[in-house]
Order: structure tokens, then C-alpha cells, then sequence
């Protein structure tokens, strides 16, 4: 079953004309990657999905619904979850705080819960151990891994990652390939990836029985499609 489903996507940074008639779907519980180079749209892509951008043509159907029209704050509680590039964690709230923000994108916030769901704290169990104290002061990994449990608060059913390994120390790129493949698995959570470290990237070829340049050249292979080479390559594969 389509999870997400995107068709024809044109999107502009003023006259820049960065995603060109993208076509692109995500299936229930499915995992899919985009690579390629800096600068080719990868981040823009999933601006428009989550609605930070706002594309001048083409349709972004999420769960049988139109998104086209729908402000980031009511995709985010449609079920869409989203962990920038850079983090940006809020550094004067405390680790529970920014946890207890992501309620924020479930219906009725935080005025109907309260609690955190213990899911997170087997992912990352540091952060349990952090709940008081200031997330500016913890580590850029530490940092990292509490974007991505913030966004787990929100309950989603896809979520988009956007270069979730950049700048981490290596030992936790581990704890966050790990934590990635797990929410897929065990949480049915779609996943749409941005990523450019490789050893992520070979993880994932256990999954997906490809070879290396296969998963760099398999958008030539015609499913999904992202046209005029906009972004360099895309793999798809099944946690289930």
C-alpha cells in the first residue's frame, strides 16, 4: 500500500527551478534512501513534503489525502515526522522538554499527553539518562538522536530524515543506523532517508540484495523516477 505518493513536483528557490516533474512513492513500512551530491534537491524535496516549501505544480498524496494545501503544523499531525538537516533541537529547553514538544504534533498536544513514550529510551537509552539537562549542552550525536525521538513523540507513520549522520561521531552513526532500521521494523514507520554517508548506505544493501552501483544508478531503472538527474540516485527496500 502507497504511503506516500508524489507526482509531476516542480519546486523553486525564487527563479531556481530545483525539483524538476519528481515522481516518487514511499510504501507502507518501507524504507527509501535518496543520494546524491550536495545542491541537487534532496533537502528540497522533503521541504515540500513536509510543506516548508510550497511547490508550484504537481500533487503530494499522504495516506489517501492531498497534503497540497495543508500547512506543516496539520501534515506533522496527518502522521508526516520530520527531523532536519542540522538538528535544530531547541539548546535552552531541557532533553524532556524537546521530547515532550513532539506531543505537540499528535491530536490535542500536549494539553492531552504527557508521557513519554518508552520506545525512545530503547533507542536512545542516554537520553533517559539526560532528561534534565540541557539539550545545547549534549554532544552533536546526542543531539541528533534526541531530533529523531522528538519526532517519534508525534506518533508518526513516515518519516523524512534528512542527513541524520552528518557531523556524527562514528560510534553513534552506529547507534542511529541501528535505531533507523528498528523503527522501521518494529514500528511499521515509513522512512524517507537523505544520506550520504556510504556505510549507511552499504547497511542498507543487506536489505536490499543490491549491489553498490546499483543502488547509486537505480532511479535509471524507472521506479520511482526523479527526472533530469535531480537527484543521483534512490534505493528502496523492506524491513518487514
Amino acid at each position: 500500500m502507497e504511503q506516500l505518493e508524489i507526482r509531476a513536483l516542480n519546486t523553486y528557490y525564487g527563479e531556481s527551478h530545483i525539483l524538476r516533474d519528481v515522481d516518487l512513492t514511499v510504501n507502507s513500512g518501507e524504507m527509501v534512501c535518496l543520494i546524491g551530491r550536495n545542491g541537487v534537491g534532496k533537502t528540497t524535496l522533503l521541504k515540500s513534503i513536509i510543506g516548508l516549501l510550497k511547490p508550484r505544480s504537481g500533487q503530494i498524496n499522504f495516506a489517501e489525502q492531498c497534503l497540497d494545501r495543508q500547512p506543516p503544523h496539520q501534515r506533522a499531525r496527518a502522521g508526516v515526522g520530520y527531523v532536519p538537516q542540522g538538528r535544530e533541537i531547541i539548546p535552552q529547553l531541557t532533553v524532556e522538554e524537546n521530547l515532550l514538544l513532539g506531543l505537540e504534533a499528535r491530536p490535542g498536544g500536549m494539553g492531552r499527553q504527557k508521557r513519554i513514550d518508552p520506545f525512545v529510551y530503547e533507542l536512545f537509552p542516554i537520553l533517559r539518562d539526560f532528561l534534565p539537562r540541557k539539550g545545547g549542552d549534549l554532544s552533536g550525536g546526542q543531539q541528533q538522536q534526541l531530533a529523531i525521538a522528538r519526532a517519534l513523540m508525534g506518533k508518526p507513520s513516515l518519516l523524512l530524515l534528512d542527513e541524520p549522520t552528518e557531523g556524527i561521531q562514528p560510534n553513534i552513526v552506529q547507534d542511529i543506523e541501528q535505531a533507523v532500521r528498528r523503527i522501521s521494523r518494529e514500528q511499521g514507520i515509513s522512512v524517507l532517508l537523505v544520506e550520504q554517508h556510504l556505510h549507511f548506505v552499504r547497511q542498507a544493501d543487506r536489505y536490499s540484495q543490491q549491489s553498490l552501483l546499483e543502488l547509486i544508478f537505480a532511479h535509471f531503472k524507472g521506479k520511482p523516477r526523479l527526472t533530469n538527474g535531480t537527484i543521483l540516485g534512490i534505493l528502496m527496500f523492506d524491513l518487514s
